[in-house]
């Protein structure tokens, strides 16, 4: 599902609009990872001014960064609000629920409309799960560890054979596979959703969830659910993350309110196939806004005003996702080893590597915010009015069933304004987060402060790199 059409213009602002991209970059306190739909829209607006003020707000962060102490900025990540206690005992039955919804929307899928657009299965797991859920990951912490439609039906199927929770979870996947399994599961997924002819066919996308389910929960019976969950269920070891960048966090049963992205900087350094993992979550979003552009199209030959169609660009979606991902892995290594030589021996490549990539979580949750908003704004509404009719036999479940579609939400010069604003400054925000992210990371392995002000340069002209990058996303024109 990827692609956009054209929205409206704006007019031109120069002054102002570098002013308040600059402010964004300050002011916005969010960011986010994945594919835009074939529903989306792009808005050809002017974007030398906020390229500009997107690389200088991003430059100014390493610098600021680079001048202040260390100590101050560890205090002001420690801040922490606690609010409330609450147990694990509900969890079971909440999975449950959720693995009986999912049931019931694999039926839908089957037996239900075969409008994309009607049916609740594709608009559901497109755009409520992999567009809206990891932005409330983002934002509330591991919700999903409650919400996975595994959890319950694994603890239930435990109990029935007799097996105590600490035989249940015992690691049986060999160790030497690292994050692998999950590796290849989510560039399977990323090759459905941006490469497949049809994945928002229903009855195509209800047997390859069902297959999927059935695969990960059979391994989880075999290999232990608490080892799959952490090195073979993308979807999990994704939305934890995410959920790492979140303000709200729960630990030892307590939730408490922090800054975003603080929990990113108690993390331990990932395996080399934990690096390659996230780089890969990162590479997909850039390829998927990449894709369909006119200068992609145009490297192969293809007019983009006479789109040929998904089908007719399996072979160069394929070759353009492996190489998006192996170009990204190749300037990120390069970063962090420059920045390595830069600062002095004192931490292998493998370890550096596996501790800064974690400064990618917030860049990947401002494309996905960036790249999905359109898409929850209008499918977003589809899907109430697809829920109230799973089967399209006329019911009204929630009300919502008769509810009109307002696509021109997103129409117009006004919204085209506000929308563009607000992904461009989710974008830098994104960036600049990553900066400050990367830096605390950097004194752990460069207690120094120096030190790791000169191990954070190659990495910082890389995000400063990728926010031009991902701007000219947004602006350049698209097909299909």
């Amino acid at each position: 599902m990827s692609g956009r059409t054209e929205g409206g213009a704006v007019e031109h602002r120069p002054w102002r609009l570098a002013f308040l991209a600059s402010a964004l970059a300050a002011a916005l306190p969010t960011s986010a990872f994945a594919h835009a739909s074939d529903r989306g829209h792009v808005l050809l607006l002017p974007t030398g001014y906020y390229i500009a003020g997107g690389a200088f707000a991003v430059a100014v962060s390493f610098l600021v960064l680079a001048l202040l102490p260390p100590a101050a900025l560890d205090r002001f990540w420690r801040r922490r609000l606690p609010l409330f206690t609450f147990g694990d005992r509900p969890r079971t039955v909440v999975s449950l629920l959720s693995f009986a919804g999912f049931a019931l929307l694999i039926a839908a899928g089957l037996f239900g409309s075969r409008d994309p657009l009607s049916n609740p299965l594709p608009l559901v797991v497109w755009t409520l799960l992999w567009a809206g859920f990891t932005l409330l990951q983002g934002v509330f912490g591991d919700l999903w560890s409650w919400l996975n439609p595994w959890y319950g039906p694994w603890r239930v199927v435990s109990w029935l054979v007799g097996k105590s929770v600490s035989e249940t979870q015992s690691s049986r996947l060999p160790p030497q596979l690292g994050l692998w399994p999950a590796f290849v599961l989510f560039f399977a997924f990323a090759w459905f959703e941006l490469i497949d002819p049809a994945p928002d066919d229903p009855s195509r996308l209800a047997l390859a969830a069902s297959v999927y389910w059935l695969f990960s929960f059979v391994a989880m019976l075999a290999f232990g659910y608490e080892d799959w969950s952490k090195r073979g269920e993308f979807l999990t070891i994704f939305f934890s993350m995410v959920a790492r960048f979140a303000p709200f966090q729960r630990e030892e049963g307590r939730l408490g309110l922090g800054w975003p992205g603080a929990k990113l900087l108690a993390v331990e350094p990932l395996p080399p196939t934990g690096t390659a993992f996230l780089l890969l979550a990162l590479s997909s979003v850039s390829f998927d806004g990449l894709s369909k552009t006119f200068f992609w199209l145009g490297l192969f030959g293809i007019n983009p005003l006479e789109f040929p169609g998904r089908t007719a660009l399996i072979g160069i979606g394929s070759f353009g996702l492996v190489l998006t991902f192996v170009l990204l892995t190749a300037v990120f290594a390069l970063a962090v080893f420059l920045g390595q030589r830069l600062a002095g021996k004192g931490h292998s490549f493998g370890e550096a590597a596996g501790l800064l990539v974690w400064s990618i979580v917030p860049i990947a949750l401002a494309y996905h915010i960036a790249h999905y908003l359109t898409v929850l704004l209008v499918d977003g509404q589809y899907a109430l009015v697809a829920l109230s009719d799973p089967f399209a036999l006329g019911w009204n479940l929630f009300g919502t069933a008769d509810g009109m579609v307002e696509a021109g939400v997103v129409a117009g010069a006004q919204s085209a304004w506000w929308l563009w604003n607000l992904q461009a400054g989710v974008i830098i925000a994104g960036h600049v987060l990553a900066v400050l992210v990367a830096h605390g990371l950097a004194w752990g392995l460069h207690p120094q402060a120096s030190r790791a002000a000169l191990s954070q340069l190659p990495l910082t002209l890389l995000m400063i790199a990728y926010t031009i990058f991902g701007l000219w996303l947004l602006a350049t024109p698209t097909a299909g």
